[in-house]
Formats: C-alpha cells, sequence, structure tokens
C-alpha cells in the first residue's frame, strides 16, 4: 500500500467513523490494509518483493534495438509466481481493475525493458490498467518517454533508471504534468 493509500484509507476509515460503522470498518481496514497482509496492485511495486534489475547494456545498445520486436522473456509460470507474491491471484483478482478495454493487469517491468530492465521476477510487478490515475497506461508513456531522452543524450542511463524506479509518478509529473 503505498503512502497516499494509507492516507486515504485512513481517512475514510475517520469518515466511517464519524458516520457511526467505526469498529467494523477499522477492522476489515487493519485485516485488509496493515502492510503484513496489503494486496499490491497499485501504483508503486512493493520494493522487497521488487527492487528492480537490469542488464549489462549501454546506452548505445539499448538505443539500437528495436523494443516490441525482440524477444520478451517473461514465461507464463514467472506471471503466476508474480501475481502469487503480491497476495493475487491471477489476471481476474479484483486488485487488477479493468481499462475501458477490458485489461486488467499487466506484469510490468519496474525498470522497463526501453531502459535495460531485465526479464525476470525481481523486476515485475503486477499493475492494472483501469486505476487511476495512476494506472499501466501512463507508465509506459513515461517508459517511452524516457527511452527518448536517453537516445537523444538528454538523460545518462543511471538517471533514467533513477527515475523510473523510485517512484515513476513523480517522474511522469515532471515529463507529463498532473493527470
Amino acid at each position: 500500500m503505498t503512502p497516499g493509500n494509507l492516507r486515504r484509507a485512513r481517512r475514510d476509515v475517520g469518515a466511517r467513523a464519524r458516520s457511526g460503522v467505526a469498529a467494523a470498518s477499522l477492522l476489515i481496514w487493519i485485516g485488509v490494509c496493515s502492510p503484513a497482509t496489503a494486496v499490491w496492485a497499485a501504483d508503486l511495486p512493493d520494493p522487497s518483493l521488487t527492487p528492480g534489475a537490469v542488464r549489462p547494456l549501454t546506452r548505445a545498445q539499448i538505443c539500437t534495438i528495436k523494443w516490441g520486436v525482440d524477444a520478451r522473456h517473461v514465461t507464463a509460470a514467472m506471471k503466476r509466481r508474480v501475481f502469487a507474491s503480491y497476495g493475487l491471484s491471477g489476471n481476474d483478482d479484483a486488485a487488477c481493475v479493468p481499462d475501458s478495454h477490458g485489461r486488467r493487469c499487466e506484469i510490468d517491468h519496474l525498470i522497463s525493458r526501453e531502459l535495460g530492465g531485465d526479464d525476470v521476477v525481481a523486476n515485475l510487478w503486477p499493475q492494472a490498467y483501469g486505476t487511476h490515475p495512476w494506472n499501466a497506461v501512463r507508465k509506459d508513456r513515461l517508459e517511452n518517454r524516457l527511452h527518448k531522452e536517453l537516445c537523444a543524450k538528454h538523460l545518462t542511463l543511471g538517471r533514467a533508471r533513477q527515475l523510473i524506479s523510485n517512484d515513476w509518478r513523480k517522474a511522469y509529473v515532471q515529463y507529463f504534468g498532473e493527470p
């Protein structure tokens, strides 16, 4: 659970307390949202599960690969493992909020392949398409922008990876403004 979501959940509990359903809501909130049992398919990955991983590629190598045409090496077994590690049953889990096209969750790379991110479980997390304002579509847009900035030599490889892995939402706002 991200700090922002935790604050919103606490506010919701406070509002429910004022409306007379405090005890039940608080018990549900503690059981569902406490860090020990938090279900993650949110804005940011759990850093203990997805610390990120990169391949030993240079800027020149990254900028010559035809991304989307090259082979992606994320197997169905890896995807199942990622869902399970985040406490999700799979793509049909309620945490995988669908977008208007019916897409639910992407097993996304924390450090995108376009920035040399590796196809390993330590670099993967479930990210919903239908959550607002932050979702897989917005992160994909940022990944493409950072790749362009890297190849135009406006960013170092290290800085691009830092922007995407620390809190991609801040980088999104930096490049595109508030969603």
